[in-house]
């Protein structure tokens, strides 16, 4: 990484707008644009990428969507522990459904850790032990994975691991087949003896994942370790966690899924036409339609999460700066040997990709 320093650098300010633009096809200035579709009844996404290989649909939203880059993006607050030791922390996590306004004047229905979508950002120390008290109050099972993270077996969320409703739970006791039942609660432990790395925790529940994600059980976990603090990396407010997802709505502000059950109670899977995998036709980031985020022309570090259930992307910036648009520090499994620069970033579902952007250039 001694390469870092000469790569980042930055002066005045600019307006950078984010998205994901999956359907409209249309660039602006500073504009985080592409991608490729699971496809649709063309066959082909804005970009011009066939996604036909996929076989699904797009789902097509009823409700009035809002204009594009014209809502502000949110930044997921970070999770206080409940209580820290010498060398654990500990975290309180409920998840429960909430109603929450994602298009402008409606309100929609969500699981939601702690009742929010996406869930609070955890940011945790290499080393330090985390345990995350988890709650379900909702009324199906839930399990949780942290995906990308070393985990003792009994702490991996394994889809059968069954984190029963507190209420009537015994209904989906047969659900857990090869796995472990608790009721209304239970303790995940993550030693976290790993290098720093974008992480996400998410719903693992058997043949309910895809739903479940969708209708808003996703959030990240941040690890950082001494390497990483001794790098001139942007931090802070400029220290930005992007999930990026799909979604269709309902007339009146739902989330629109092709579920078999729509109730995700016992019967799991979708429709014929989205076998392959459901997708929306709105871009969400961190749970905002098409946001927009004025930024300081200055380094800013975007940790970028495609949580969709089957879309791919294909990030640019447009115009794209001479010398390539990001600057990659980072993967799934932490920081990189020496930066790599590119000109488009694809992401596939549940990937991440940690990029500093110099918005002096």
């Amino acid at each position: 990484m001694t390469e870092l320093p000469g790569l980042l650098r930055g002066l005045d300010r600019r307006r950078f707008l984010l998205t994901a633009a999956a359907l409209s096809g249309a660039g602006a200035l500073g504009t985080l644009a592409g991608c490729k579709s699971p496809g649709s009844e063309s066959g082909a996404g804005a970009s011009g990428a066939t996604g036909g290989e996929f076989g699904g649909r797009t789902l097509t939203s009823a409700a009035a969507l809002p204009e594009r880059f014209s809502t502000p993006l949110p930044i997921p607050p970070v999770k206080r522990p409940a209580r820290s030791t010498a060398g654990t922390d500990y975290y309180d996590i409920t998840a429960r459904e909430a109603r929450v306004e994602i298009l402008p004047g409606l309100r929609t229905a969500v699981m939601g850790y702690d009742g929010i979508f996406p869930g609070p950002t955890i940011a945790a120390r290499r080393g330090r032990r985390t345990v995350l008290r988890y709650r379900n109050q909702l009324d199906v099972p839930t399990v949780v994975h942290l995906h990308g993270g070393h985990t003792p077996p009994e702490s991996d969320g394994f889809p059968t691991d069954l984190v029963l409703p507190a209420t009537g739970g015994a209904r989906f006791a047969a659900q857990a087949v090869g796995g472990t039942a608790s009721t209304g609660t239970r303790d995940y432990t993550y030693p976290l003896d790993q290098r720093a790395a974008t992480l996400w925790y998410h719903d693992h529940r058997m043949g309910f994942t895809g739903p479940q994600v969708w209708r808003g059980l996703a959030g990240f976990l941040l690890v950082t370790d001494d390497e990483e603090a001794a790098l001139p990396l942007p931090r802070a407010e400029r220290d930005i966690p992007l999930m990026i997802t799909d979604r269709a709505f309902d007339e009146d502000g739902s989330l629109r899924y092709p579920a078999m059950d729509p109730h995700l109670f016992t019967m799991a899977g979708v429709d014929g036409d989205h076998m392959a995998g459901a997708a929306g036709d709105v871009i969400l980031v961190n749970g905002a339609p098409w946001p927009e985020l004025e930024v300081d022309a200055v380094r800013h570090r975007f940790r970028l999460l495609n949580a969709s259930n089957a879309r791919r992307y294909e990030l640019a910036l447009e115009p794209a700066p001479r010398g390539g648009s990001f600057t990659q520090i980072g993967s799934d499994q932490g920081l990189l040997a020496a930066p790599l620069r590119h000109t488009t970033l694809p992401i596939a579902p549940a990937e991440r990709f940690d990029v500093v952007i110099d918005f002096s250039r």
